[in-house]
């Protein structure tokens, strides 16, 4: 009998280990299909940046790529001096029934980095007068906890929402909100988040608590002020600026009530290359010290600290000691203090920018089993 029940333990501990192997392979990380959220289209420009390439081969890359099924690599880039000089890629063309469109990639929460970028060009083409600023003349968010927030301080995840959002809760993401349908704020939209989930709530202490919401109520702050100028202010930044060569995409939330508001949320998607000229462009700006170069300086400047994670050292998200302007800074690991930016997204979706070497990383991936140490962390600490 106790034989008996052992061998049904190990069948059950068997069948447990495999199904959470299984979901975690073939997680759909196209959760927000593009056409079903499809809102903004910046189409790509005629003067796009073109890449010069001298190619080499990486082992470490290569086993990922061998092995992706597992791995579940999709795509990488490695620049370097002023070439692409990594270039390795295998893009289904579907995903569990949705279609990759052109080979558009997701950003999942890169895009809270890209929407710092718009913030950036918003302030630089007059839109917003600097990152002080006091949220005081949105009525959207009128007697909630984001009323009269200052702007940095909201770049910087200090929001004084954890009661509500974000990871300070614990609720597995940091897109839910306290509510008895723990509902996803990517979805619902601001204004029924602010209507119905917020109205008469005070900020909290201003602490780091990383969170979804956050990110969109700064995006949607750049909707508001841009005004008829938003879908011009977004040419601005990826046709006239960044040059990208085909179409990429804004998301938006479902369309609230019967209003005309319609919240733009972070998620975009992009073609791979297009990701590595939005990159390049960030590094060009730091080094040419343009106004929004002069932006990521001031958000580098004043980042704030975040918790210990050396532990999980499997993303850039994870493994650097503070945040500023909705990026990652202060790698750990590294023999001395090197100014890196990194972009980090949710299963495995990741850029790194050492500002320092003039070096770029650009991951792209369908789940996070790819190993992160030996073909980034390694690959821009040396």
């Amino acid at each position: 009998m106790i034989l008996m029940m052992k061998k049904i333990l190990t069948i059950i501990s068997i069948l447990i280990f495999s199904t959470t192997a299984y979901a975690k392979k073939n997680k759909n990380t196209w959760d927000y299909p593009l056409l079903a959220y499809k809102g903004w289209e910046i189409k790509g420009s005629e003067n796009h940046y073109k890449f010069k390439s001298n190619l080499r081969q990486n082992k470490n890359v290569l086993k990922e790529f061998k092995n992706n099924k597992e791995t579940g690599i999709i795509s990488y880039l490695l620049f370097e001096d002023d070439k692409i000089v990594i270039d390795e890629s295998d893009i289904p063309t579907s995903i569990q029934g949705d279609d990759i469109i052109n080979g558009l990639l997701p950003s999942h929460s890169m895009g809270k980095s890209l929407v710092s970028y718009v913030t950036g060009h918003a302030i630089c083409e007059g839109y917003i007068d600097n990152v002080n600023v006091k949220l005081d003349d949105w009525p959207l968010i009128k007697n909630t906890l984001y009323e009269n927030s200052i702007l940095l301080d909201l770049l910087n995840m200090k929001a004084g929402d954890q009661k509500w959002v974000g990871e300070r809760r614990n609720v597995g993401s940091d897109n839910r909100i306290k509510g008895p349908k723990n509902e996803n704020v990517n979805v619902i939209g601001l204004m029924k988040v602010m209507n119905e989930y917020l109205k008469g709530t005070e900020k909290s202490k201003l602490i780091y608590n990383y969170s979804a919401l956050t990110t969109n109520v700064i995006l949607n702050y750049v909707k508001y002020k841009a005004g008829n100028d938003w879908e011009k202010l977004l040419n601005k930044v990826y046709n006239e600026h960044v040059g990208v060569k085909n179409s990429v995409y804004l998301q938006r939330s479902k369309k609230y009530s019967k209003t005309d508001f319609v919240s733009a949320r972070y998620s975009f998607y992009a073609n791979r290359y297009d990701f590595l000229r939005i990159a390049k462009t960030m590094m060009d700006d730091w080094h040419n010290d343009t106004c929004v170069g002069k932006y990521l300086k001031t958000i580098y400047e004043n980042r704030v600290k975040k918790k210990d994670n050396t532990k999980e050292a499997d993303d850039v998200g994870l493994y650097t000691k503070s945040y500023g302007g909705q990026f990652h800074f202060d790698m750990f690991g590294l023999k001395k203090t090197r100014k890196i930016i990194g972009l980090s997204g949710f299963a495995g979706q990741q850029i790194l920018i050492d500002l320092d070497n003039k070096r770029i990383i650009v991951v792209n991936s369908l789940y996070k089993n790819y190993n992160w140490k030996k073909i980034v962390h390694s690959a821009i600490k040396n």
